[in-house]
């Protein structure tokens, strides 16, 4: 099945609370879905948090924090994955708008931290994201009564990336995926050439700022990080070297080396049913990007939606509140009817 839905709206002045705003319009709607086979969540019942070490690496601790109810019964799981340019973030950087649809049908929350570059690269970054998965489905889906075939992953911007990757490098995949304005691609200009947009350029960020940021330990919580990740994101953007710094590998000159690490490359016929939210006035990831994600869904069969929010910029500021909850109901009605299929 594919649906394209390019929601019209006329740009307006971006707006922080938009979003927001919108999917407390739209978490009813997602939430009234049959539930057969699943308990409706105790309106009375609050999650409990605990923070799990799912991974050591490198002498790192990578932890994820779960949010469940108590349950004796196996459930769902939405995994969440935080954005910052694969530099910066953490698990506490949780959305709003995922962890209200999660625990309102009942759903166990997991929001991960994974190793992050530029001391640690891509391709190790990619394993943390496996094996934080392999963890759920086995330890992890011990103790928290999680039912290991009916898994989620969503994030946004670069855990939308990781999200879309997780979709061929996990095994078994997750059962569906939702990519908030993400990407599938490192290799077009938008990555590896200098960037011209003001909101990367707004300071200019030297080399030797740059580097004095970086090359301490390997983190994954850029709380823990001695220097500023935002200065190296933006110094990378500035100069076309993001997808270098992030990945160790020039996407001029060894393209090739790319190809196990991008989300474009790797879709099959086996690729989970995916929906894809995006703004179309995007300057920090193309729209475009969901949209070579589409077609490549679209010439292997796989099912998706893509929901375009007209003039929403990224994280979708600057689109109508009606047409961004509009996005997220969708969204989350998709994700929610794969989980509850038998």
């Amino acid at each position: 099945m594919r649906l394209f839905a390019a929601i019209p709206t006329s740009p307006t002045k971006s707006s922080n609370v938009a979003p927001l705003f919108a999917f407390r319009l739209a978490l009813c709607s997602a939430a009234v879905i049959s539930t057969t086979g699943l308990q409706a969540a105790d309106a009375d019942a609050k999650p409990e948090k605990t923070t799990v070490t799912y991974k050591q690496a490198g002498g790192v601790a990578i932890k994820a924090d779960v949010y469940a109810t108590p349950s004796a019964q196996p459930r769902p799981a939405v995994v969440w994955i935080h954005g910052g340019g694969l530099i910066t973030g953490h698990r506490e950087q949780l959305s709003a708008q995922v962890r209200d649809f999660a625990l309102a049908n009942g759903f166990v929350l997991v929001s991960l931290d994974y190793r992050l570059a530029p001391e640690t690269k891509l391709p190790a970054i990619l394993e943390d994201i496996e094996d934080a998965l392999r963890w759920l489905r086995t330890e992890g889906a011990s103790q928290f009564h999680v039912d290991p075939q009916r898994i989620a992953v969503t994030g946004g911007s670069a855990g939308g990336f990781l999200t879309l990757a997780s979709g061929y490098r996990a095994r078994p995949a997750p059962r569906v995926l939702l990519a908030f304005w993400g990407y599938g691609d490192l290799l077009g200009d938008w990555a590896s050439a200098p960037s011209p947009h003001p909101r990367h350029n707004q300071r200019k960020i030297s080399d030797e700022e740059a580097a004095r940021q970086s090359g301490g330990a390997p983190v994954a919580d850029a709380r823990e990080r001695q220097g500023d990740g935002g200065a190296i994101y933006l110094h990378g953007r500035q100069t076309g070297e993001w997808a270098r710094d992030v990945s160790g590998l020039d996407p001029h000159r060894e393209p090739q080396k790319f190809a196990p690490l991008l989300p474009l490359k790797n879709v099959t016929e086996s690729y989970p049913p995916t929906v894809l939210v995006h703004g179309t006035a995007d300057t920090d990831v193309p729209f475009e990007q969901s949209q070579l994600m589409a077609r490549e869904f679209e010439k292997h069969g796989v099912r998706y939606e893509l929901h375009a929010v007209e003039g929403g910029e990224h994280g979708l500021g600057g689109g109508k509140p009606e047409d961004i909850a509009e996005a997220y109901r969708k969204a989350f009605e998709f994700v929610k009817r794969e989980l509850l299929k038998p």
